[in-house]
């Protein structure tokens, strides 16, 4: 009977036919596809939120996932809480037109040509001098510390998702939230601290470096404290963003304006160090030569008085001799003695010439011998 009806249908309603059950397959297999379209695989890095018409139903970690078909149930795919996510915090960093002046305003230094009028505009296409740029363009990238010094402080972000629903809420607006926290933490934090306690500024100060490394070390940590702080304060306003911290890694630098002063200052310190050592080193030898030639001084001063002393001694030995005699009455024959002793070798100096009074033969008259 149906191959008599379909023998009875012309070209045209076969076609007809055909097209129809074609239609009705496609619809099929459209159908089974949105009804198992969010029948999904969930990897093992990863979690899934379920939502019902907007609303929280569920999340559900690595494994197989069932959920009603879009519109009744929306699934969102969040990454898993061992997975850590990294965000560089561009509001930091310098801005590229003030770089691009201080570049080339380290070029107009580093010249030898002519300067430029003052009443003359600078030339198409020159950066514009950081002089001439807007305050907030030309502080853009630098912080204020404690002790009114100014450093550069390059951040990196590394969190992970600890509540997927309201990482889900928060996710087209997270970048720019952490952006903001992360700078209000860093500035707080280094407005709190001196330079010395963010990076070496002054290496000269060796008196508490050690103190100051521990210090420059817990950077890191008071900065991720103050980001937990915040992150916990919109958790309790019921505006949490789902996020925990995990680290921040930051690189503390010198604006470069004042990379060349800071170089200086270190080369004039080190100058003033090695000219002190110097110094040092010159009184010291000079020390030990005064040193050495005073020791010879009273080495030889006092053999010389030994010596001195000993001729005294034995000079005076015998008029001591002759007056403890004198004052005991023991040698009255001393005196007589030591006159005889005197005159002998008084008189063995003595040359004499004698002339017989009575011989006329020889006359000695008094001259120079020829």
């Amino acid at each position: 009977m149906s191959r008599d009806a379909s023998s009875s249908l012309g070209p045209g309603g076969q076609a007809v036919r055909v097209s129809f059950w074609f239609v009705v397959a496609v619809a099929v297999v459209a159908a089974g596809a949105w009804a198992f379209s969010n029948v999904r695989r969930i990897p093992a890095d990863g979690r899934a939120v379920v939502m019902r018409f907007g609303a929280f139903v569920r999340k559900q970690d690595a494994g197989l996932l069932i959920a009603w078909p879009r519109p009744f149930e929306t699934v969102v795919m969040v990454p898993g809480s061992a997975h850590v996510l990294s965000l560089p915090i561009r509001s930091l960093q310098r801005d590229a037109r003030a770089s691009a002046a201080d570049a080339g305003a380290s070029g107009a230094a580093a010249g030898t040509g002519a300067a430029q009028p003052a009443d003359e505009a600078p030339p198409e296409g020159a950066q514009m001098p950081e002089a001439l740029l807007p305050d907030a363009l030309a502080g853009s990238g630098y912080m204020l510390t404690g002790d009114d010094g100014v450093v550069q402080l390059n951040a990196t972000l590394y969190y992970r998702v600890v509540d997927p629903y309201a990482y889900v809420l928060q996710k087209d607006r997270l970048d720019a939230a952490l952006e903001r926290i992360v700078s209000a933490s860093a500035l707080q934090v280094a407005a709190a601290r001196d330079i010395d306690s963010i990076l070496v500024a002054r290496p000269e100060q060796r008196v508490s470096e050690q103190r100051m490394a521990l210090e420059r070390d817990q950077l890191r940590t008071d900065v991720a404290h103050e980001i937990e702080r915040h992150l916990d304060a919109l958790e309790r306003e019921h505006a949490g963003l789902g996020v925990e911290v995990v680290r921040v890694d930051l690189q503390a630098a010198f604006p470069a304006a004042a990379v060349g002063a800071f170089t200086a200052v270190l080369t004039s310190l080190q100058q003033a160090e090695r000219n002190v050592a110097e110094a040092r080193t010159f009184a010291e030898q000079h020390r030990q030569e005064g040193q050495q030639h005073a020791d010879t001084i009273l080495a030889n001063a006092q053999a010389s008085a030994v010596e001195r002393v000993a001729q005294a001694r034995s000079s005076t030995a015998a008029i001591a001799q002759l007056e403890q005699a004198a004052q005991a009455g023991s040698d009255p024959g001393l005196m007589a003695r030591l006159y005889r002793d005197r005159m002998q070798q008084i008189l063995s100096k003595v040359h004499v010439t004698t002339v017989d009074p009575h011989d006329t033969s020889n006359l000695i008259l008094p001259g120079n011998a020829r």
